[in-house]
């Protein structure tokens, strides 16, 4: 950990942390915090030319109690002054370019929550596959007829979205939500109740998970393939000295907020550390232990929940955390990953990189040349290969630990039982689509990059990142 001074424009800040661990864009983070210049703006001077974002500190040369300059103008974050246009007002033919014939959804009463989820969740097209495959014969002994009822009533509403541009009413899907999860049935003096977003993705997202769990295959198309997060835990007792390893699966990783959170890649190094109470063996009483987790599988498709929400006492409600928590548009896990997964992951690392490189005129690094370590496919020119013909080898997908963000479900308001839910989707087409209830209309990328709280305006409590994979 450095301490240095930033001079910027007529202001310097004094005693800026940098914590040495973490990358440099971290740092540009904080600095994002303290003047409000977003990180792709800031230009920070040091020893020999600009910080990058991606740099190592032990070559950068900063040291302690040192002085930076950094250049760039500051953002103002606020609502879009521009009236959105909705896809709705456009000719049917223009609809269907606009938004990919992906229909927005009426709100029922207070089911904002409900309506942004099934958006998110149908921007999956992997999900959406496995859910046209499910039936009656593909059901699971072990589902009850709930669970069943909830996927076909998924199955049929992604159906619905598929084929409209119009609005559709999902009430066959909310009626049997209701029955399947009581809670989202409550009402408040005869109006039913605003609810919890991520509460119904962890509820649909389980039973989906339980009712495809009969059609699983090897290309990891169920629900737990496409979204579950293996951990690999090492809980330590201080006092006591004990220590063991656990193993558990999760569809979301936490994005814990404090004071000190000013990025994701933050939050999500606190959410992966926790404490906890519990019973010692050796010393016949309760203790602390600490518990820290590393990723031992990575998903298809990432989750991070932004814990906003805690319980305030003197007022008996949950509260929420205003404060701003910057994410990028790209996200790369690798520093989160267990050992072992970090080693599977260096081979399509470079991979990717080679690709991406070559896309820029550049030459195919010697590392990846002498990396194959047995992961790589067969050389079609090798000794036995002669009968097989170059590019007739079956390729596979490989994970690489960096993800792409493709939804934001976003929460406007200070309270969990109130406020707004609105889904926030990347076609296809590259275009992001605002889906507020029945109202989809087309925005920027770079308004999707100040979804980052810090005010009143929608901020992110749920993002979606797609995995991004290299074949060989």
């Amino acid at each position: 950990m450095l301490t240095v001074s930033v001079k910027w424009q007529k202001e310097t800040f004094p005693a800026v942390e940098i914590d040495t661990n973490l990358p440099p864009y971290v740092f540009k983070c904080q600095l994002f915090d303290l003047t409000g210049v977003p990180p792709e703006r800031q230009k920070i001077m040091v020893k020999g030319g600009l910080l990058k974002d991606d740099a190592e500190w032990s070559t950068v040369g900063v040291k302690q109690g040192q002085k930076l300059m950094m250049m760039g103008t500051a953002d103002v974050v606020k609502a879009p002054e521009k009236s959105p246009v909705f896809v709705e007002d456009l000719p049917e033919e223009e609809q269907v370019v606009a938004v990919g014939h992906t229909a927005g959804l009426y709100n029922l009463g207070n089911t904002c929550y409900m309506n942004s989820t099934l958006q998110c969740l149908h921007s999956v097209p992997e999900l959406k596959s496995a859910l046209t495959k499910y039936t009656n014969s593909t059901r699971s002994n072990d589902v009850d007829s709930l669970s069943h009822n909830l996927t076909v009533a998924t199955r049929d509403l992604f159906n619905e979205l598929d084929q409209n541009v119009r609005p559709v009413a999902p009430l066959p899907f909310l009626t049997v939500l209701r029955k399947k999860y009581p809670q989202f049935a409550q009402q408040q003096n005869g109006v039913y109740m605003q609810q919890d977003a991520e509460e119904c993705w962890i509820q649909l997202m389980y039973t989906l998970s339980q009712s495809l769990k009969a059609m699983e295959s090897s290309d990891g198309t169920e629900a737990k393939g496409l979204f579950g997060i293996d951990l690999v835990s090492r809980v330590h007792c201080p006092e006591s000295g004990e220590e063991s390893s656990e193993m558990e699966s999760v569809y979301s990783l936490k994005c814990h907020i404090s004071q000190d959170v000013n990025h994701l890649h933050e939050g999500l190094k606190i959410g992966l550390k926790s404490e906890f109470d519990k019973a010692s063996p050796s010393l016949g009483r309760s203790a602390i232990y600490q518990k820290e987790s590393r990723i031992n599988e990575l998903p298809r498709y990432l989750t991070v929940q932004f814990v906003r929400f805690f319980w305030k006492r003197e007022s008996s409600q949950k509260a929420k955390i205003l404060r701003k928590v910057t994410y990028p548009l790209e996200l790369d896990v690798y520093d989160f990953c267990f050992d072992e997964l970090r080693q599977k992951l260096q081979h399509p690392r470079q991979v990717l990189r080679d690709e991406e490189g070559a896309k820029l005129g550049l030459k195919k690094s010697d590392a990846a040349g002498s990396s194959n370590s047995g992961e790589s496919p067969d050389d079609p020119m090798e000794e036995g290969n002669e009968g097989k013909e170059v590019g007739k080898s079956e390729k596979k997908p490989h994970l690489t630990g960096i993800y792409d963000l493709i939804a934001v479900l976003t929460h406007k308001g200070r309270s969990i039982d109130s406020g707004h839910y609105v889904a926030w989707i990347k076609q296809e087409n590259g275009k992001w689509i605002e889906f507020d209830d029945e109202r989809p209309s087309e925005r920027r990328e770079e308004e999707i990059t100040k979804l980052s709280g810090g005010g009143d305006w929608h901020m992110a409590y749920i993002c979606m990142y797609k995995a991004r994979v290299v074949e060989f």
